[in-house]
C-alpha cells in the first residue's frame, strides 16, 4: 500500500499546525450568536434597578446599575460624585439648571423623583428646585442684528402689522424697542422703503452722521488659497518640456560643418558669426532646405541655442520651424549671434 504524501506542515506537532481561519458568520448567525450570548450572561450580571435612594444631604445613592431612562434623566438632573458597587450622584443648583435648560418643569422633576424614589423626597431638595426654578428664565437671551426704538407706540404697531416688515422679521422686546434679525442697513432701507424715515445711531444713543459724498470701500473677498508646491503640469506643458529637452540635446551634440570663417566651435558654445556670413548662411539653408544651429539672444537679454529650419528670409527678419517651439516663429537677423551649418549627416 504506497503511502500518501506528507506535507512540510505534516511533518510538524499537533499544537505547531496551522489552523484555516474560520468563515466570516452571516448577519443572521452574528444575531443568534448575540442572542445566545446575552442569555448565557444575564445569570452572571445583576438586575438594572428602577429606583435611588434620595437622602437628605442633597444625594442620591444607587444600589445597583439602574435601567437607561433613569439613569440619563439622573445624569442630566444631577452630578455623579461616586461610582462604585453603589453609584452616588449629587443635587446641585447647576444640575437642577441643567434639566429645567432640557424642557423640564419644576413640577415635572418633583413627580420624577417621587416616583422612582424608594425613600421620600427630602425637604431640602424639594426647596432646591423651587428655588431655581423660581428664578430660571427671568433673564433672557437672544440675538439681534438691529433694533428700532421709538416713543410712539402706535407707530411701533403700524409697523408690526406692515406685511412689508415679514422679511425684517421684527419683534417686540418693549413697549418701545422692537427687535430686527436684519442687519441695521438693510432695517433701515426696509423701513424707509415702507414710508418711515428712521435714522441710524450709535450705541450710546446719538444719531449718526453721514457725509452725502462718503464713499465706501466695498468688502474685500478671501484671496484664494495658494496650493502647496507648484501645479501639475499637463500634457502640452509636458511635450513642449521634452521638445525643448530634445532640441537642447541636438543643439549642443550635433556635429557642425567647420566655416572658414568663423572660428572654432565647441559643444555648448554660441556660434559667432558676422551679420553678412549670417545672411548668406540662411538664405543657403533656404534654398537647400537644410537645419541650422543658430545663437539667439530675446529682448530680455537670455542667450539660448536653437535648430531652425529656415523657411524665408526678407526684411531683416528669418522665418523658420523651431524644433525647440516645434512651430514655425520669426527671428529678428540682429539678434542672431551666429550661425553654423549642420553636418550632412545630421541635417
Amino acid at each position: 500500500m504506497a503511502e500518501e504524501p506528507v506535507g512540510p506542515g505534516d511533518k510538524l506537532p499537533v499544537h505547531h499546525r496551522r489552523t484555516p481561519p474560520p468563515e466570516p458568520l452571516s448577519s443572521t448567525e452574528q444575531a443568534v450568536a448575540t442572542a445566545a450570548a446575552a442569555r448565557l450572561l444575564a445569570p452572571l450580571l445583576p438586575e438594572p434597578l428602577d429606583h435611588v435612594l434620595l437622602q437628605a444631604d442633597l444625594t442620591a445613592v444607587a444600589p445597583g446599575p439602574l435601567r437607561r431612562p433613569l439613569a440619563d434623566m439622573l445624569g442630566v438632573l444631577a452630578e455623579v460624585e461616586s461610582k462604585g458597587g453603589a453609584t452616588v450622584y449629587r443635587f446641585t443648583p447647576g444640575s437642577v439648571r441643567r434639566a429645567l435648560d432640557a424642557g423640564r418643569s419644576a413640577s415635572d422633576l418633583h413627580a420624577f423623583l417621587a416616583e422612582h424614589s424608594r425613600t421620600p423626597v427630602p425637604q431640602p431638595l424639594a426647596y432646591l428646585i423651587d428655588d431655581v426654578a423660581r428664578r430660571h428664565g427671568h433673564l433672557r437671551v437672544g440675538a439681534a442684528s438691529a433694533y428700532v426704538r421709538c416713543d410712539d407706540d402706535a407707530m411701533l404697531n403700524e409697523i408690526l402689522a406692515d406685511k412689508r416688515a415679514a422679511g425684517l422679521r421684527l419683534r417686540r422686546l418693549a413697549p418701545t424697542v422692537l427687535a430686527a434679525q436684519a442687519d441695521p442697513a438693510a432695517l433701515l432701507e426696509g423701513l424707509r422703503a415702507m414710508g418711515f424715515a428712521p435714522a441710524a445711531e450709535s450705541a450710546e444713543g446719538d444719531v449718526l452722521i453721514t457725509r452725502a459724498d462718503a464713499h465706501r470701500t466695498p468688502p474685500r473677498t478671501a484671496p484664494e488659497p495658494v496650493p502647496d508646491g507648484p501645479p501639475t503640469p499637463d500634457a502640452t506643458l509636458l511635450a513642449a518640456a521634452i521638445r525643448a529637452i530634445r532640441a537642447g540635446d541636438l543643439a549642443s551634440t550635433t556635429p557642425r560643418r567647420p566655416s572658414a570663417n568663423a572660428g572654432a566651435v565647441t559643444g555648448g558654445e554660441l556660434p559667432r558669426t558676422t551679420s553678412a556670413e549670417t545672411l548668406a548662411t540662411m538664405q543657403a539653408a533656404v534654398l537647400t532646405g537644410e537645419a541650422v544651429w543658430i545663437g539667439y539672444v530675446n529682448a530680455e537679454g537670455a542667450a539660448s541655442q536653437r535648430v531652425i529650419a529656415p523657411v524665408r528670409v526678407e526684411g531683416g527678419f528669418v522665418t523658420a520651424y523651431d524644433h525647440t517651439a516645434d512651430e514655425v516663429r520669426t527671428y529678428p537677423l540682429h539678434r542672431i549671434t551666429g550661425v553654423a551649418e549642420l553636418a550632412d549627416d545630421q541635417a
